[in-house]
């Protein structure tokens, strides 16, 4: 059986994602699943960008991946009326922000006969929260070109689940980074036969790794022109969100 770790939100917390680069080390997963948001909310995106180049193997965009792409070609066009995503862009520079414009909004793998839909969720769609009742959550297993697939794996939401409905799972893979309820580095770890159109076992298991929160959040301090930084702290020490 293979291993396949699916992973996202980053969200600029290097301190997480080195916790979850050791988990790495020792899992040793055959594939490895970027679905979105390197970027954003935190304050050393540049690293964790780069994080996720060097470690992944496949990617997807998400929408914090998108919005700052567009907000820096927003302050180009305009640098007299500069938003918050000056900071982001500056930090990442063009070549980055380039190749973040480059990733799909969504793919899909096959494991032990199962098709699963991969996509951040915004902005190709909506945000499957766990708290969703079956039928809200049923929109999620048809990709964009009206392919029904019999399970769908997303992120955007920050809070990870593994779901079975009577049209298949939906799982959702947690934040790295800026995990909600729970503040530590989630991840999804999914073992079967990597590929195969044959029905097989298959499990399913959430990785949650402590890291030193106290640490991320003293990581903001050394970024003076960072923006939103006390609302990013209470989220990476509490796991409450901002509103």
């Amino acid at each position: 059986m293979a291993k396949i770790l699916f992973l996202a939100d980053l969200h600029g917390n290097m301190t997480a994602t080195q916790a979850l680069e050791k988990e790495i080390e020792k899992i040793k997963p055959d594939d490895i699943w970027f679905l979105g948001d390197a970027v954003g909310k935190g304050p050393e995106n540049h690293k964790t960008l780069d994080w996720v180049r060097k470690t992944c193997k496949h990617f997807i965009s998400g929408n914090w991946d998108v919005g700052i792409v567009l907000g820096a070609k927003a302050s180009e066009r305009d640098p007299e009326d500069p938003c918050q995503d000056t900071f982001y862009g500056n930090q990442l520079g063009k070549e980055r922000l380039d190749w973040l414009e480059s990733l799909p909004n969504e793919d899909e793998v096959l494991i032990s006969g199962i098709s699963f839909r991969l996509f951040h969720g915004r902005p190709v769609d909506i945000n499957y929260h766990s708290y969703l009742s079956m039928d809200e959550l049923r929109p999620g297993f048809t990709d964009t070109k009206g392919k029904i697939h019999g399970g769908f794996i997303s992120a955007d939401g920050h809070m990870p689940y593994v779901r079975s409905i009577d049209q298949g799972y939906a799982i959702n893979t947690g934040s790295v980074g800026n995990n909600l309820g729970i503040p530590c580095c989630h991840a999804l770890l999914i073992e079967g036969e990597l590929g195969s159109s044959d029905p097989a076992p298959i499990s399913f298991n959430i990785l949650s790794i402590p890291y030193n929160n106290q640490l991320a959040a003293e990581k903001a301090d050394e970024y003076p022109d960072f923006p939103d930084k006390e609302a990013y702290k209470t989220e990476i020490l509490t796991g409450k969100y901002r509103g």
